[in-house]
């Protein structure tokens, strides 16, 4: 959100209202059919969350992968994309639709190339082969995250019973939710990292969303924070899916 936000508040407020429009319009078969065409949906969609998932996929790693130069980490972007999105609903009319506003712009992540003619929103596949992570964070990658009154995203709490079904539903497996913590320490990671640990480098970029979960301030003289104020998201090229680059940002 911060990202976005610091391009143009115009930008953050339309991403921040398309949420509520979307459920609006898709909450009966007529209101679907047209958010479909409109989405340029391969099938018509079932249910408008697919629609938002789809728009916040692409909002959300844009703002991980905001790199200063062409690239394709997750999907062919162009240099700085969270700009380019923020140019392309800012170029839109005064009194446009907030809901062709944000589509376009989220087709930026999708499509930048330019190729495809439509789009599949529901059961088609991961174009990111983020399964492995999936299972990680169902297993002992467990993360409470939350959403606030204050993001461009709609509020959510984290629901610990709702995150054990949904990663049964998905894997067959129960999350050990204590696991990581009691591993490695993390209620209070300064004062055990600056007991038991030494030699230990937490680069965090502040552009980059998880940085909000790292260790931005040095522990000990040999626990060290490096923090970039315009630093994106580490690309690991020869690391499958974000696992490795999420955890050594974190």
């Amino acid at each position: 959100s911060q990202d976005f936000k610091s391009e143009s508040l115009n930008c953050f407020s339309v991403i921040k209202a398309v949420w509520d429009v979307l459920d609006y319009r898709g909450s009966n078969d007529s209101g679907l059919l047209e958010l479909s065409k409109t989405f340029r949906a391969c099938k018509t969609v079932r249910f408008p969350s697919s629609l938002s998932n789809w728009l916040w996929t692409a909002f959300t790693y844009t703002a991980m992968v905001d790199y200063p130069t062409p690239a394709n980490f997750m999907m062919n972007l162009p240099a700085y994309p969270v700009k380019e999105m923020c140019k392309i609903i800012d170029s839109f009319p005064v009194g446009a639709d907030v809901v062709e506003k944000a589509f376009t712009a989220a087709s930026l992540y999708y499509n930048y190339t330019g190729d495809q003619k439509c789009f599949e929103m529901e059961g088609g596949d991961d174009p990111h082969g983020l399964s492995g992570w999936g299972w990680q964070a169902c297993t002992e990658m467990v993360m409470p995250m939350t959403v606030s009154n204050e993001s461009m995203f709609p509020p959510s709490g984290f629901s610990y019973e709702e995150k054990s079904e949904g990663c049964f539903a998905s894997y067959e497996v129960r999350p050990r939710m204590n696991w990581i913590t009691t591993e490695y320490g993390g209620h209070k990671i300064d004062k055990v990292l600056k007991r038991f640990g030494s030699n230990i480098i937490f680069s965090n970029g502040m552009r980059d969303p998880w940085s909000r979960g790292g260790v931005l301030k040095n522990i000990s003289s040999s626990i060290i924070a490096l923090v970039t104020e315009k630093g994106k998201h580490e690309v690991a090229e020869n690391m499958q899916g974000p696992k490795y680059s999420e955890l050594t940002n974190a």
